[in-house]
């Protein structure tokens, strides 16, 4: 029997080139080994407080791109968590077994605080708990997760248990992050400093679906510096960036060329750019096309989410049937 895997991402907007390859291209893998369930999590956005045109909007983005990179609603089941009602019925049995002082002591919760001070809801604080339901709720084993949401893992195993332990029932299984380091590819953004990032701005991202104007723009614009100084030498963070860029998206020969040019202090970073610039609107194109392909289709975007609820649900209230009678809630 195959291991079950759920993931979900929050509609924030498009997805970029480091979603896709830091996640996206492995779900894509994952689909065809694992019993894998993967959300648009509109629930959890709702505690940054979206207007209903921009919440129906980004799901609908991240929809279309999920089903534009491979994603096959034929292989896996991808949902709107909305749609599943048993996910925020489990969140509110697991919140009655949630204490203030662990939820407060979560680290995303604590970064929250000091980020939006004026915005500190609920939802905040039992984030960790949806975060639980929605993955208790298939009883997966496998979550795909960085290193900052290793702790809300940790979390899930712990209200997993302590759920277990209340109704002494083996019930939830506990469920690890998925492992697939040797396919993880961390995707440099344009502004020279650190991860591609929507949070850095969009001047910092190539997304999936931008134009190959747009492209242009943006990597003619990444930072850069004004050349080598010596023979050999280490390149900065910002330079060295691009050129992981172009090891994804170029041929190695092309590469190979660039980077003989800096090591001899010849580079001319104009050049270096809008060849960049040009391989990435090649990588790019074909799943820029079926982005737009796929948006004109309304009709099928509704069958694939009203599928994916269809399956999701399927699980979900074999969960939360099995879940009440442990509890005690039984009919009369």
């Amino acid at each position: 029997m195959k291991e079950t895997v759920v993931s979900g991402i929050r509609p924030t907007g498009q997805l970029h080139l480091g979603n896709y390859f830091g996640a996206v291209t492995n779900f894509v893998k994952m689909q065809y080994d694992y019993n894998c369930y993967f959300f648009i999590a509109d629930l959890h956005s709702l505690t940054t407080h979206p207007t209903p045109q921009d919440l129906h909007g980004y799901v609908r983005h991240v929809l279309v791109e999920y089903l534009a990179c491979g994603i096959d609603p034929e292989e896996t089941t991808i949902y709107i968590q909305s749609d599943v009602p048993e996910v925020a019925e489990l969140y509110l049995y697991l919140n009655m077994n949630a204490y203030m002082g662990e939820l407060e002591r979560s680290t995303s919760f604590k970064d929250k605080v000091r980020s939006q001070p004026d915005n500190v809801n609920a939802g905040l604080l039992t984030y960790p708990t949806l975060m639980a339901a929605d993955i208790l709720i298939h009883k997966a084993t496998k979550v795909p997760v960085g290193k900052d949401q290793e702790q809300h893992l940790e979390f899930t195993r712990t209200f997993g248990n302590r759920f277990n332990r209340l109704y002494n029932a083996d019930y939830f299984p506990e469920a690890f992050a998925f492992n697939y380091a040797e396919n993880l590819v961390k995707i440099p953004g344009l502004d020279g400093n650190g991860k591609m990032s929507k949070s850095s701005g969009d001047g910092n991202c190539i997304y999936l679906a931008d134009s190959p104007e747009i492209i242009r723009k943006k990597v003619l614009r990444a930072v850069t510096d004004s050349g080598p100084t010596e023979e050999n030498q280490a390149k900065p963070e910002a330079i060295q960036n691009l050129f992981d860029l172009m090891k994804i998206v170029s041929a190695a020969d092309t590469l190979a060329h660039f980077d003989d040019m800096y090591n001899k202090m010849a580079i001319r970073y104009g050049d270096f750019k809008k060849q960049l610039a040009e391989d990435m609107i090649i990588f790019n194109t074909p799943i820029r096309e079926r982005i737009e392909e796929i948006s004109k289709d309304s009709s099928y975007l509704r069958q694939v989410a009203k599928h994916g609820a269809l399956k999701a649900r399927e699980s979900a209230q074999r969960t939360i049937k099995e879940v009440r009678e442990l509890i005690g809630f039984k009919s009369f």
